[in-house]
């Protein structure tokens, strides 16, 4: 649905379209008209859908229709961040309407000036702490409220805030609007429902589907001692320009950003401990792109609104399903796509990525961790690139000048240029910081072989033949090298001698397969020989030969049964 169809203002629809909004997103298509015709609702939605605008448009429309009279919609935000958010967007969607004032009310900020603002705002955005605190000192009143919206209101319970949200609402008048947005609907905001709502309508997005479609998810197989190292051969590699880390304590967040600082990552730490002006001057760092790592917990990152986040990364994994979607739903926003990567560092914590799967219903991928060989290999492919593009353009005739004056000298010019390329390639100290990963060992089959995954399958109409002709060419192994190769519908199995799998895990990761980039890793032990739903095929290739030809048997085997997995 178009903005234009909604019956919106239109200095709204100025306002909106300037902000680069011209379809409007799920949630925001099935609640701003609802909202407008003033029923209560219950809004199911994730991080990064548009939730802001879904009850700030219709906020402003019913404050402009109104009139002046002050304190007409309150909105309740679980975090400070969330609230200034919130408060930045509702001033956008009111720039033409003169007479909308809103005033963000929360801890970090002057009480003289909230109190002057109360006094003409007609929407008010704050935390239910300060909330509660400006109607104790009766710098706040209720008497006019027609719409309350309670933003995140999973994560305002899960902070504790439910008697103060109680209180609130039953001090606002009864025939108020309720507006309730949850990512979750566990049994205390269904309580919270039934108390202060008459007759909502229900709104979810995708059928409750969690918004992380556009997100590439990968996990990496590490061990524990190894995790710090294994993120700064990641953040080398892809070099995110904003990237976000999530830790699941503050100490972990300081720990971590005082290592990335001391081997030249710039990094910033965002958790519960940190005084108001610090966060602000965190936040500050990260949206300006002073500061282009940001290292958080997850209640610390609450609020953080920023659309150019490239990458996510799970230092540590999160216990609760729901707080990883909203984690790597900071990335992959406003129509953009986003990368998230997860490091396991356990039986335990692999067995939670299994979990996370389930509660998807998606895959994510398992990965290698970069090696600092292939890191340096691909800095130098971008730096011969960078040359080879300046020597094609213009070359500026002071630098000429510069070179003709050293070669007069009796320099030689390919000595000039190898000394440049030196001095600018070793620029970059976090190189000698980095260190490889050790491997995890593999699982082994019981008769010194070893079994890899690669993750493409028939899905791909990928088939033993190609993954074969892969291998060979790729590696230069004979093709008796290869033993059993079992093809599922995402990943596909190879089995063979343990000093050959290390020679194709080096060679073939990156490489493209029915153009796809394939990831080849070892398989762990409780994959076992199991099979897909559905089936899968088997064929034997190696040296036991009959007849000069290939053994190939389809399933499990004839006349065996069929295991279960």
């Amino acid at each position: 649905m178009l903005f234009s169809e909604m019956n919106l203002l239109p200095e709204i629809l100025r306002a909106v379209e300037e902000v680069g909004y011209a379809e409007a997103t799920d949630i925001q298509a099935g609640t701003i008209p609802l909202v407008l015709e003033g029923k209560d609702l219950i809004g199911r939605s994730n991080t990064g859908t548009g939730k802001t605008a879904a009850f700030g448009i219709p906020a402003v429309q019913m404050v402009a229709q109104r009139g002046r009279e002050k304190g007409q919609v309150l909105i309740l935000s679980p975090t400070r961040e969330l609230a200034m958010q919130t408060g930045e967007e509702i001033r956008k969607f009111s720039k033409y309407l003169q007479n909308v004032k809103a005033a963000v009310v929360c801890g970090g900020e002057s009480m003289p000036l909230q109190i002057r603002q109360l006094r003409t705002a007609q929407i008010i955005i704050g935390t239910p702490g300060r909330i509660m605190d400006h109607m104790r000192r009766r710098t706040l009143s209720l008497e006019n409220l027609k719409t309350v919206v309670l933003d995140e209101a999973d994560e305002m319970l899960n902070m504790g805030f439910l008697e103060d949200i109680q209180t609130i609402l039953k001090k606002a008048p009864e025939s108020r609007q309720t507006v309730l947005f949850s990512a979750t609907m566990p049994p205390a905001i269904m309580k919270v429902t039934k108390e202060f709502q008459t007759a909502p309508q229900f709104v979810a997005v995708d059928n409750g589907q969690k918004t992380v479609d556009s997100i590439s998810q990968f996990y990496y197989s590490v061990p524990r001692e190894d995790k710090t190292n294994a993120l700064k051969l990641l953040l080398e590699y892809h070099r995110p320009r904003r990237a976000l880390i999530f830790c699941n304590t503050k100490k972990m967040v300081d720990q971590l950003c005082e290592q990335l600082n001391s081997d030249g990552f710039p990094a910033a730490g965002l958790h519960g401990d940190l005084k108001q002006s610090q966060r602000d001057q965190v936040m500050g760092s990260f949206k300006d792109g002073r500061v282009g790592i940001l290292v958080a917990t997850d209640v610390a990152a609450r609020g953080i609104d920023v659309d150019d986040i490239d990458a996510v990364f799970n230092y540590d994994i999160p216990d609760e399903d729901e707080y990883y979607i909203h984690r790597i739903g900071r990335t992959g926003r406003a129509g953009k796509t986003g990368t998230s990567y997860t490091l396991a560092a356990s039986r335990g914590q692999m067995q939670r990525v299994r979990s996370l799967e389930r509660f998807m219903d998606l895959k994510i991928e398992e990965a290698p961790v970069p090696d600092v060989e292939q890191i340096q290999a691909r800095r130098l492919k971008k730096f011969k690139g960078t040359i080879e593009e300046l020597i094609g353009g213009q070359t500026a005739p002071e630098w000429n000048s510069f070179v003709e004056a050293l070669e007069s000298d009796g320099y030689e010019a390919k000595k000039i240029a190898a000394a440049l390329c030196k001095i600018l390639f070793d620029k970059n100290r976090r190189i000698g910081t980095l260190k490889n990963v050790r491997k995890v060992a593999p699982f082994s089959s019981g008769n010194g072989r070893v079994r890899l995954r690669i993750d493409i399958g028939s899905n791909s109409r990928i088939n033993a033949g190609s993954i074969l002709g892969t291998i060979v060419e790729t590696t230069g192994l004979p093709v008796g090298a290869v033993g059993k190769i079992e093809i599922f519908r995402d990943h596909s199995f190879v089995e063979m001698k343990s000093a050959d799998a290390k020679l194709v895990l080096k060679k073939m990761n990156g490489c493209q397969m029915k153009k796809r980039t394939a990831h080849v890793t070892v398989a762990e032990a409780d994959q076992g020989y199991r099979t897909a739903s559905g089936g899968n095929r088997t064929h034997s290739f190696g040296p036991k030969r009959h007849g000069g030809g290939q053994k190939r048997s389809y399933g499990p085997g004839f006349g065996q049964k069929r295991r279960k997995g």
